[in-house]
């Protein structure tokens, strides 16, 4: 595969056999001149059953991003505002970053966080290639990245960073809960396998994310956002977002 995606060209890319194709054979088969009409009717009748039950956990999900987002927002209104007065006083800049990633099915989106390096970090990054700590190679990593600024190695061992994210809850780029959006470049690296990671809408939070952050090799990574893939509901995310604080907290693998 050469080079990033674009964005609508993802959804080609991925496993052929999603659940609305697999969903869509099976009614072709039971729908054959062959079949009798009881096979049809029942096939018909699962295909709606289905489709009733994934629609409304969608909008389950959707429901709780949106409550939890708008809350969030406003409860953490000073807090934020306050970060973003250390972020100007530490180095003179832009309180936001805003960077290009890949979203469900290889949707394009721009993603928000606090800024947490100097103005000119994209440019010296590819001077630090060659010192990337990530096992895998596929995603940017150093402990002591001399791009972080003072205050921006605090917000991001808090994850404060990633808080200007919940814009993008809101406005359906993002979930609370899924795996991370990866930009456009890590995506051109992915095997057929990572690209599973595009089957749902990305999250801030995600399972191995409080399992161990950064210091999680990258496959271990994919193997874990599938298996929240495979296993995703209500409950789950609810678990996920309350395992996030003690993560936050003790800053586990952050960096």
């Amino acid at each position: 595969m050469s080079g990033p995606y674009t964005g609508r060209d993802v959804s080609a890319r991925t496993s052929p056999w999603t659940d609305d194709r697999l969903r869509e054979e099976l009614i072709r088969r039971y729908s054959a001149p062959g079949a009798s009409r009881g096979r049809r009717l029942r096939a018909i009748g699962k295909r709606s059953a289905w489709g009733f039950v994934t629609g409304f956990a969608r909008a389950i999900k959707r429901l709780l991003d949106v409550a939890g987002a708008i809350f969030l927002m406003i409860v953490l209104a000073p807090f934020l505002v306050l970060v973003a007065i250390l972020i100007v006083v530490g180095d003179p800049g832009p309180v936001f970053f805003r960077q290009q990633r890949v979203g469900r099915l290889g949707r394009l989106f721009g993603m928000w966080k606090f800024r947490s390096m100097y103005v000119d970090a994209e440019a010296r990054k590819v001077a630090l290639m060659a010192q990337n700590e990530m096992a895998g190679g596929v995603t940017f990593k150093m402990k002591d990245d001399p791009r972080v600024t003072k205050v921006g190695r605090f917000i991001r061992r808090a994850s404060i960073d990633e808080l200007p994210q919940l814009w993008n809850v809101l406005v359906g780029d993002m979930s609370l809960v899924g795996p991370r959006p990866p930009v456009p470049k890590e995506v051109a690296e992915y095997t057929l396998a990572d690209r599973r990671r595009l089957e749902v809408t990305p999250g801030i939070t995600c399972i191995w994310q409080v399992s161990g952050r950064s210091s999680i090799p990258f496959p271990q990574q994919v193997e874990l956002d599938v298996a929240y893939i495979e296993s995703q509901s209500f409950w789950l995310d609810v678990l996920l977002l309350l395992r996030t604080i003690p993560a936050v907290l003790f800053g586990k693998g952050a960096y």
